[in-house]
């Protein structure tokens, strides 16, 4: 009798020891997880995305915009206020310290592919008005100008919808100019700025 009780007692501890393993056996896994979910978040056919470029934010203005990814290619429109930023910083070689240049609301279209994974090449249109303003007389113009080139960025995804978007971009535009009396202002043919957006995945389809 005190045998067959070892016994039971034996049983119950092995089968309370193997319950945990058992039950891990039989729990589905195919969502995988929260940080690498299955199937994984660029593997999607379709999806819509809203996103904003936050640090225009800081600086007055804003940022918002509405892509739509199928398969590896992307397709995104835009709308940009760049407040108080001064984008002259940003100019490749021929960038003037006596002017400052600000975004006004400019609208942009933008056509990616991914390459790998969340990795995205693209170009863009984007069709700014910038406000030339000259330091030492505070004297404002507009000045608009079809801005294209290149830009990379990586998608890091916070599980299935939110995610974070850093990335470089290289803006190419012709020669353009305004004048401020005695003096003119060219604006540089190229900017280099990097960026980071932040955004969220509205809708998929795998």
């Amino acid at each position: 009798m005190e045998a067959l009780k070892l016994k039971s007692i034996l049983f119950l501890m092995v089968g309370l020891f193997l319950f945990p393993f058992c039950l891990s056996a039989q729990t589905d896994t195919s969502a995988g997880t929260f940080w690498h979910p299955n199937p994984p978040v660029y593997a999607v056919k379709q999806a819509l995305e809203v996103e904003s470029l936050v640090p225009m934010f800081f600086t007055g203005g804003y940022h918002f915009a509405l892509g739509y990814r199928y398969k590896k290619i992307r397709i995104r429109a835009s709308v940009i206020n760049g407040g108080t930023y001064n984008a002259e910083t940003a100019g490749v070689k021929n960038s003037s310290s006596e002017f400052k240049r600000y975004y006004t609301t400019s609208p942009g279209v933008f056509f990616g592919y991914n390459v790998w994974k969340n990795l995205e090449v693209y170009t863009y249109l984007e069709f700014h008005t910038f406000k030339i303003t000259q330091k030492n007389t505070d004297l404002k113009k507009d000045l608009k100008s079809v801005d294209t080139g290149l830009g990379i960025s990586y998608q890091f995804f916070i599980g299935k919808v939110f995610y974070i978007q850093p990335g470089l971009h290289l803006y190419l535009r012709r020669n353009n100019s305004v004048n401020f009396g005695e003096v003119t202002y060219n604006i540089p043919n190229a900017d280099i700025s990097p960026v980071i957006r932040i955004g969220a995945r509205l809708w998929k389809k795998y």
